[in-house]
Protein backbone atom coordinates (compact mmCIF):
# COMPACT_ATOMS: atom_id res chain seq x y z
CA UNK A 1 0.00 0.00 0.00
CA UNK A 2 1.07 3.59 -0.54
CA UNK A 3 0.72 6.65 0.89
CA UNK A 4 1.54 10.16 0.38
CA UNK A 5 4.19 12.14 2.56
CA UNK A 6 5.13 15.49 2.54
CA UNK A 7 8.52 16.22 2.17
CA UNK A 8 10.47 19.47 1.47
CA UNK A 9 13.46 19.77 -0.89
CA UNK A 10 16.60 20.41 0.96
CA UNK A 11 17.72 22.46 -1.92
CA UNK A 12 15.53 25.33 -3.09
CA UNK A 13 12.89 24.23 -0.32
CA UNK A 14 9.58 23.38 -2.19
CA UNK A 15 6.72 21.15 -0.24
CA UNK A 16 4.94 18.40 -2.57
CA UNK A 17 3.94 15.05 -1.91
CA UNK A 18 5.95 11.70 -2.44
CA UNK A 19 4.66 8.51 -2.44
CA UNK A 20 5.70 5.97 0.17
CA UNK A 21 5.24 2.21 -0.06
CA UNK A 22 3.95 1.55 3.51
CA UNK A 23 4.80 -2.28 3.08
CA UNK A 24 8.27 -1.74 3.21
CA UNK A 25 9.31 -1.23 7.01
CA UNK A 26 12.70 0.73 6.24
CA UNK A 27 13.28 2.16 3.02
CA UNK A 28 15.83 5.06 1.33
CA UNK A 29 15.44 5.93 -2.32
CA UNK A 30 16.35 9.02 -4.39
CA UNK A 31 13.55 11.16 -5.97
CA UNK A 32 14.16 14.47 -8.24
CA UNK A 33 12.61 17.96 -7.09
CA UNK A 34 9.21 18.53 -9.05
CA UNK A 35 10.50 22.25 -9.19
CA UNK A 36 14.51 22.73 -9.27
CA UNK A 37 14.62 18.54 -10.79
CA UNK A 38 18.20 18.76 -8.13
CA UNK A 39 17.98 14.53 -6.47
CA UNK A 40 18.24 14.24 -2.92
CA UNK A 41 17.07 11.25 -0.75
CA UNK A 42 14.11 10.16 1.07
CA UNK A 43 14.21 7.56 4.45
CA UNK A 44 10.97 6.22 5.92
CA UNK A 45 10.07 4.02 8.01
CA UNK A 46 6.55 2.74 7.99
CA UNK A 47 4.74 0.01 10.19
CA UNK A 48 0.81 -1.56 9.97
CA UNK A 49 0.59 0.57 6.89
CA UNK A 50 1.43 4.08 7.81
CA UNK A 51 4.48 6.35 7.72
CA UNK A 52 6.03 6.72 10.68
CA UNK A 53 8.90 9.20 9.87
CA UNK A 54 10.36 10.66 6.41
CA UNK A 55 13.47 12.10 5.86
CA UNK A 56 15.11 14.21 3.47
CA UNK A 57 19.21 14.03 2.96
CA UNK A 58 20.81 16.17 0.11
CA UNK A 59 22.39 14.04 -2.19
Amino acid sequence: MEELADIQCPFCGQTFGVAIDTSIASQCFTTDCEVCCRPFEVVAECADGEILSAEVRAG
